[in-house]
């Protein structure tokens, strides 16, 4: 990615590392389970008259805000009339043309949880304020909103994890303490912790557009915030002149068991395209086998080594078993290029590439990522209605031959029934797993190489959309637009002709030639 910084390269890795480290991901699916999804207007919190914004100072963040900010004051909860409110920090970064189109487009970050300021330099580095002002708001509960639902519990477990068997029993027990422990200070400290969910946080957006008084936008959001997207969409469509979302979480599907499919895609998409080019298919044949072979040996015999973290600082000690080395490759920690010749070297007895991408882990910056917004999403919108037998039985299907200890955790999301059992918040799927049908003008970008949020699921949400582009852009993993400049020019193309943007580009590509080292001994 030329067009960042060194600086914003190295706090980019660090995000990306936090949410490898924390396991999170957002599902693809199979069909949904009768009785989840639902395609009628769900009932819920509706933009409420007491919002306004608040024009103030931008906050301190590492890379400065080149915009104008201020704070959206909302209720905590819009269904309890008279209870407290919160604030949202807001940023509106000019566009770069000097006659900018009357209609700006609005982020909306992934997560859930994640650093919204944090993204604005890939989001401007992408070209999105080209034409148009850009708005980015902080969601509820995360970095500079007001309460921030951090959880440094969770970072310092975090921390110490890369040390410890990924899905071993006690490793699980340990998540759940400081789940609890965090869950425990927050509500103590009077948050709702049943208001932080994806409804109200559309609600948010809502409110957002109203109280700057704008008549029509655009609205742009990547992972969680595609989910965050569709809901907007569906619940509140007045005011959305087109919606562009990336690396696609259907909310009508998303669970822990299909965490499975998207990693499956993904994973096996990385494969064939190495199968693809002579250079890599005659270098390393088989890949599937050698990676059931390295889960299972690892599962079975763990290794610990000491590795440094790519950050720099010293050396930590790490352990490698079958459930670390799937949730690496599902979290992009070793970059797709790099994955052939990782499973090769670690299957001739090297796993320095898998070791110093777990050590990443290891130094979190501690209170940047909001995992109360996390747990309070998942556990009421994802976990519910599917136990822990579904989903061992879709990780089986997914990865036949796998162990079971590796399978009967979600990736990305390992423990996440117990965690929920702790967190404690009410089953909100009746009104959230909901399709969004619409036709207003949608694109619809994922990446082939993207195991969190496997790229067929962008076209599954687009079937009910009617006036939607799908853009599949080869090669890439999650969050598309700011890894490919073809997909950055399509969204810009977008954003000037909703209907009819030009994905020229998209013919041409190609995956990056895949790394080839020398053949190595057995060790």
């Amino acid at each position: 990615m030329p067009y960042l910084s060194a600086r914003q390269r190295s706090r980019q890795a660090r995000t990306r590392l936090a949410v490898a480290a924390a396991g999170l991901a957002f599902a693809g699916v199979l069909a949904p389970t009768p009785g989840h999804a639902a395609t009628a207007p769900a009932s819920g919190p509706r933009p409420g008259a007491h919002a306004r914004f608040v024009p103030g100072p931008c906050p301190d963040t590492p890379e400065p805000v080149p915009g104008r900010c201020g704070f959206l004051e909302v209720p905590e909860n819009r269904a309890r009339p008279g209870g407290r409110t919160i604030r949202l920090a807001v940023a509106i970064i000019p566009a770069v043309s000097a006659k900018p189109g009357a209609d700006p487009v609005v982020f909306m970050a992934g997560g859930p949880g994640g650093d919204a300021f944090g993204d604005m330099p890939f989001v401007i580095g992408a070209g999105v304020n080209r034409d148009r002002d850009l708005i980015v708001m902080t969601q509820r509960g995360t970095l500079y909103a007001q309460p921030n639902l951090a959880c440094p519990e969770l970072d310092r477990f975090n921390a110490e994890a890369v040390g410890l068997r990924y899905d071993a029993p006690s490793t699980g027990r340990r998540l759940v303490r400081a789940t609890k422990r965090c869950r425990d200070r927050l509500a103590g400290g009077g948050v709702d912790l049943s208001a932080y969910n994806t409804t109200e946080n559309a609600a948010d957006f809502a409110d957002l557009r109203k109280a700057l008084g704008i008549h029509r936008w655009n609205v742009y959001g990547y992972s969680y915030g595609t989910d965050l997207g569709l809901t907007y969409l569906r619940r509140h469509p007045q005011g959305i002149r087109s919606l562009a979302i990336d690396s696609v979480v259907p909310p009508q599907i998303v669970s822990l068991p299909w965490t499975w499919d998207s990693a499956q895609e993904g994973i096996n998409t990385i494969f064939a395209a190495c199968a693809a080019q002579p250079a890599c298919g005659n270098r390393y044949p088989n890949l599937s086998r050698t990676l059931t072979q390295q889960v299972r040996r690892l599962e079975a015999h763990p290794l610990t080594v000491t590795a440094q973290p790519p950050a720099g600082g010293a050396p930590v000690k790490v352990v490698l078993d079958g459930g670390a080395l799937v949730n690496l490759l599902v979290g992009n920690a070793v970059p797709a290029v790099d994955v052939p010749a990782a499973l090769d070297e670690l299957a001739h007895g090297n796993p320095e590439r898998f070791a110093r991408a777990r050590a990443a882990g290891a130094t979190p910056v501690i209170g940047e990522f909001a995992y109360g917004l996390t747990q309070s999403v998942a556990c009421s919108e994802w976990v519910p209605g599917y136990s822990q037998a579904d989903l061992l039985a879709a990780g089986r299907r997914a990865f036949p031959g796998w162990p079971d200890p590796v399978l009967a955790q979600a990736p990305q999301l390992p423990f996440q029934h117990e965690a929920c059992r702790v967190w404690n918040v009410p089953d909100r799927t009746p009104v959230q797993r909901v399709t969004t049908v619409s036709n207003v003008p949608s694109l619809v970008l994922s990446g082939t190489f993207d195991a969190k949020t496997g790229a067929r699921w962008g076209a599954y949400a687009a079937r009910t959309l009617s006036r939607s582009t799908t853009v599949r852009i080869p090669g890439i993993g999650h969050w598309v637009v700011p890894q490919s400049p073809c997909a950055a020019s399509v969204l810009t193309s977008f954003l000037t002709r909703p209907t009819a943007p030009d994905t020229r580009c998209v013919a041409g590509l190609t995956p990056k030639p895949f790394t080839i080292i020398p053949a190595l001994e057995k060790s």
